[in-house]
């Protein structure tokens, strides 16, 4: 134990060093970074342990002979600028991201800062930026110390997109785990440990870790803090869906882990697949689907603090400039002629033809109609188009 507290933010002297506080693990450890250092260089301070005694740092005042001129006055100032971000304003993260949030980005982050664990259903309009919301709690939790290793979870095309947007925006290198990876990265794994132990931030392929075998070990290896992209792939009915969903059920199972669900459509009508969505953020939230009277209400304004969702026309609101153009449509008409009209004449011809071929059974004739206008739609979009489907059409 130790008779004197430092809040974060303090700056003290041990080791021979300064150090900036970054937080009190306990009553007599410290985590904290070199003043002159960055956050990889983050360890902790256990206070009875230390030879020599942990004090406040001390600074010797400025003196006449250390004038200088005023190019180094305005390098000075500069760096303590940049210093300062670190810690400057709510956020700690905003010294260490390449984007430029917009004000109702920031409104899922405040969100998950007053949770504790961050259980998060991040339900905006596509283009409205899910993945940059998520990232920024990743970033801030990061930068604050709360959490130290993250994972994304997301369909296999979608590894690459956040790859990027991890290294690019928010210089987070992360290691992508899908099935070609997979078996290069395991060669590497010392034993006893797995790909998800030894690399600090990952993004997994659903597909890849989904099944019975990689999940367990996934579950066992998993970090504190997931991103789940596409979320409601996850809770839907259907071939394959309950392996997603038993992973994330799994997941959600650890009462201390971080989970942040992303989907542009929570609700595609399925109700039961809703409220499994909604149970993967607390699982008495599942009792939605039957709940009545003043416990539904008690339940939905629970629900409120981990639940956000925004439509393009809700951002407006926030007056953030001209984000989504204005679409403005209009029918042109045009004639067709020569080769063109001939052709497109004799496909409308065979058109018919496959039409009345099926006279007389309805649904017969039902089936013709529609394919041979999805052949009529690609006639009059293109002659590349036309082509393409007429040799679909004969079995080429």
């Amino acid at each position: 134990m130790t008779d004197h507290s430092y809040a974060p933010g303090s700056l003290i002297t041990a080791r021979g060093r300064e150090w900036v506080v970054l937080r009190e693990a306990s009553d007599d450890t410290l985590q904290v970074r070199p003043v002159t250092g960055s956050d990889e260089d983050r360890t902790l301070i256990h206070l009875p342990l230390e030879t020599e005694p942990v004090r406040e740092a001390r600074f010797p005042l400025p003196n006449a002979d250390q004038l200088g001129g005023h190019d180094s006055a305005l390098l000075l100032r500069d760096a303590l600028l940049l210093s300062l971000r670190r810690g400057a304003g709510p956020f700690r993260s905003f010294g260490q991201i390449a984007v430029e949030p917009r004000a109702y980005q920031l409104v899922p982050l405040l969100m998950a800062l007053k949770l504790d664990p961050v259980r998060l259903l991040i339900a905006d309009d596509v283009g409205v930026g899910k993945t940059i919301e998520a990232l920024l709690i990743a970033r801030e939790l990061l930068d604050r110390g709360d959490i130290e290793r993250t994972t994304v979870l997301c369909p296999p095309h979608l590894v690459d997109q956040w790859l990027a947007e991890m290294e690019i925006r928010f210089h987070i290198q992360a290691t992508p785990v899908t099935a070609r990876s997979a078996p290069r990265l395991e060669r590497g794994v010392p034993p006893g440990e797995s790909i998800f132990s030894i690399h600090r931030h990952t993004v997994v392929s659903l597909d890849y870790v989904k099944t019975a075998q990689r999940r367990d070990s996934f579950v066992q290896a998993c970090p504190d803090f997931v991103m789940v992209d596409e979320a409601h792939t996850c809770a839907s009915s259907g071939r394959g869906r309950h392996q997603r969903y038993e992973l994330l059920q799994a997941l959600a199972a650890k009462g201390t882990r971080h989970l942040v669900l992303l989907t542009a459509t929570p609700h595609s009508g399925d109700d039961n697949a809703f409220y499994r969505l909604l149970g993967l953020v607390g699982s008495d939230f599942q009792a939605l689907a039957h709940a009545q009277g003043r416990e539904r209400t008690r339940l939905r304004e629970r629900l409120a603090n981990h639940f956000v969702q925004r439509r393009r026309p809700d951002i407006a609101e926030w007056h953030e400039g001209e984000l989504f153009p204005q679409r403005q449509t209009r029918e042109l008409t045009y004639e067709l002629s020569g080769a063109w009209e001939a052709f497109f004449n004799e496909v409308l011809d065979y058109c018919a033809g496959v039409v009345e071929t099926g006279s007389g059974n309805d649904l017969r004739q039902r089936l013709n109609f529609w394919s041979t206008l999805a052949l009529l739609r690609c006639t009059g979009s293109s002659p590349a188009a036309a082509v393409q489907a007429l040799h679909t059409r004969a079995g080429g």
